[in-house]
């Protein structure tokens, strides 16, 4: 019998919250400082299941990686690109940007390794980067022989000879991250055309600017042919060891200003700003057309609910990872929302839009679900519901906050949280003032 939580409901919320450091910014900086030379200090670091696989994986590779919990500090050896360790059997549990980014980081390295994950990560499509990545030179193949775009995935690492390759824009910009990751390994210079339209976008700025500040120079232009970009990454300029702190994860924070426009009263997050590396922070955007009011400080954003909220349509495929967060909120509002662009949150953790519309129709709310998207049609009334959360942590985290103002809202499968955020059922009780009970 699996364990649920219990959701109570909660007052006007007034309360304040700095979540923990971002999952996205982490996985980013333990791998440039990993291939780093010399040391990095990373502050702010989080601590969670995916961030734990990566740092996993470096230290199985034989690097120094030194992790204190307590003060989120992590301490890692850089290796320039070879490994103490050149073999090994990888696990990522359900982590795509470790799947990702290890994949490339360790073609531009020297050894024979194998990576794999959970039976979710050998249906998460990856053929794209590494075909990408064979014509940088990689010897790089699917062992899936049931969905050999899927992992496993074997490595005979010899470095990245660079050059040009392309890669797909609309599929996961964790594809094209990844390749800047590995690419000032590289023997020359390495040219990424990217095809079509770029999902994600924040993303692949983050990478850019993290790199940067590892000493790596990277470059972008807009290419005169319609839907195409360049990233150009210099072979000259390789990663040196830093001392990096991490902002907090915006992707967390959505659920505390979403808590905000579900409840009524006001939802501040600090170490965040408008101008934040996370592109995420620009939920708060989608919350404002939907009729509450943003308030941005140096340090700190603030999201207050004082009106009846409205029905939005909007475009997600910049910052996809808040698409269920909305969702919850939208079953609030007046009228429909509409989420689209968001095609490639069908092969996430689980399918963020199907699952994520079964368990809304749960709820009561009516469901238009499209290839890349969904209408919400609130309900006249919620109905009491046990939610299934497909060992997703953001299912888990998004349809919890319906709870705070709904009766009857039970979460199932909690410990999923742990992927990006282990503390969040006891922040959220905190900061909503409410109860969320747990049952076993």
């Amino acid at each position: 019998m699996t364990s649920f939580v219990r959701v109570a409901n909660c007052p006007p919320i007034d309360a304040t919250i700095r979540p923990p450091g971002s999952k996205s910014i982490t996985n980013r900086a333990i791998v440039c400082a990993a291939l780093a030379q010399g040391e990095s200090q990373l502050s702010g670091v989080l601590d969670s299941e995916d961030t734990q696989v990566m740092m996993s994986a470096w230290r199985q590779l034989g690097l120094t990686v030194e992790f204190d919990n307590l003060q989120n500090v992590l301490q890692i050896q850089g290796c320039q690109g070879q490994l103490p360790t050149e073999q090994g059997d990888i696990f990522v549990a359900n982590s795509g940007t470790s799947i990702r980014f290890l994949t490339a980081a360790l073609s531009a390295c020297s050894g024979e390794f194998l990576l794999d994950g959970v039976p979710r990560m050998r249906e998460r499509p990856i053929r794209d980067l590494l075909d990408a990545l064979r014509n940088l030179g990689a010897d790089v193949h699917s062992r899936n022989p049931d969905r050999p775009d899927c992992p496993p995935i074997h490595l005979n690492a010899r470095g990245l000879a660079g050059g040009c390759t392309e890669i797909a824009g609309n599929l996961s910009s964790q594809y094209l991250s990844g390749l800047m990751l590995a690419a000032p390994l590289a023997r020359d210079d390495v040219q990424l055309d990217v095809v079509g339209h770029l999902v994600s976008v924040p993303y692949v700025e983050m990478t850019a600017a993290v790199m940067q500040a590892f000493g790596a120079q990277v470059r972008s232009l807009e290419s005169n042919e319609q839907s195409r970009r360049q990233i150009e990454v210099s072979s000259a300029h390789r990663y040196v060891g830093i001392q990096y702190s991490i902002e907090p994860d915006a992707s967390a924070a959505s659920y505390f200003w979403a808590a905000a426009a579900i409840c009524g009263g006001q939802a501040t997050v600090q170490g965040l700003h408008q101008n934040s590396l996370q592109g995420d922070v620009r939920f708060c955007e989608m919350l404002e057309q939907m009729g509450c009011s943003v308030s941005y400080g140096h340090d700190s954003i603030s999201v207050t609910r004082d009106a009846k909220l409205r029905g939005v349509s909007v475009n997600m495929a910049d910052i996809s990872d808040t698409v269920q967060t909305l969702s919850a909120v939208a079953l609030f509002a007046s009228g429909p929302t509409s989420i689209r662009g968001v095609a490639h949150n069908r092969v996430k953790e689980t399918d963020r839009i199907s699952d994520l519309a079964r368990e809304l129709r749960k709820l009561g709310a009516e469901i238009d679900e499209y290839p890349d998207g969904l209408t919400i049609h609130p309900p006249a009334r919620i109905h009491a519901a046990r939610l299934d959360t497909y060992q997703d942590h953001r299912m888990a985290m998004s349809l919890a906050l319906v709870g705070l103002s709904a009766e009857g809202i039970e979460i199932n499968d909690p410990d999923c949280t742990g992927k990006t955020y282990p503390d969040y059922w006891r922040d959220l009780a905190t900061f909503c003032g409410g109860v969320i009970e747990r049952i076993d």
